[in-house]
């Protein structure tokens, strides 16, 4: 379990404690851009390598007891968020968006906030964060619990981090994209900041995510070992 537990927090640590801060501030100047993100990817890359692997050899130890296990209602309640969660997670990885990665530069554009970004600007991050509820659902044992847990966290807490490094940033310009658009899915839209306009988020987005999630939904027993049908 301490393997486990090293892993999740040096991965959630490394995207909490280091991307979203002044620590990450610190890091470009002494390093530059192009070599933080370098380090940073790898760093990242190496954390999720080794925080699958403790998972895997964390199931079948002695300690990892469940405290509770799957049902038929929980399997199709998993399969539903399942789908929502690549309802976000596909159209946010495909829509310019101020909150990813060097796209800092679409705020600049007079429709910088469309589509997904009507919903939240985190449609990623939210998607990972209903993804990782779905499989605490229906996995109660210790070492779901550490993995889908931090997960959950990490994607949550993100959304908060990467406002904070946003508005340190670029000040004025982010204050009036977070004024217009909201965290919280759906909460712009219920507070008449936006409407709903599920054309823009493009009918080709969706229908994707939709393949993706039955892709998955079948290869399951293949990739992990388990059904995810009922």
């Amino acid at each position: 379990m301490t393997n486990l537990l090293a892993a999740a927090a040096f991965f959630v640590l490394l995207h909490l404690l280091v991307s979203g801060t002044r620590m990450r501030d610190a890091l470009t100047g002494r390093l530059g851009q192009n070599l933080y993100m370098g380090l940073f990817s790898a760093a990242s890359v190496a954390g999720l390598i080794w925080l699958g692997k403790a998972f895997g050899d964390a199931r079948g130890e002695a300690w990892n007891a469940a405290y509770w296990s799957l049902t038929p209602a929980t399997r199709h309640i998993q399969l539903g968020l399942q789908l929502v969660a690549m309802l976000l997670i596909v159209p946010g990885l495909t829509t310019p968006n101020p909150t990813s990665v060097r796209q800092e530069g679409v705020l600049a554009r007079p429709d910088a906030v469309k589509g997904m970004l009507r919903i939240t600007r985190h449609p990623f991050l939210w998607g990972v964060a209903i993804w990782a509820l779905g499989h605490l659902l229906v996995n109660g044992d210790r070492a779901s619990l550490v993995l889908f847990g931090a997960m959950f966290l990490l994607a949550l807490f993100g959304t908060a981090s990467i406002d904070a490094k946003r508005k340190r940033t670029l000040g004025p310009t982010w204050d009036a994209f977070a004024t217009q658009t909201s965290n919280v899915p759906f909460a712009a839209i219920l507070s008449g900041r936006q409407t709903l306009r599920v054309t823009e988020i493009g009918l080709w987005r969706l229908a994707l995510a939709v393949v993706i999630w039955a892709v998955l939904t079948w290869t399951h027993p293949l990739l992990f070992g388990v059904s995810a049908l009922p």
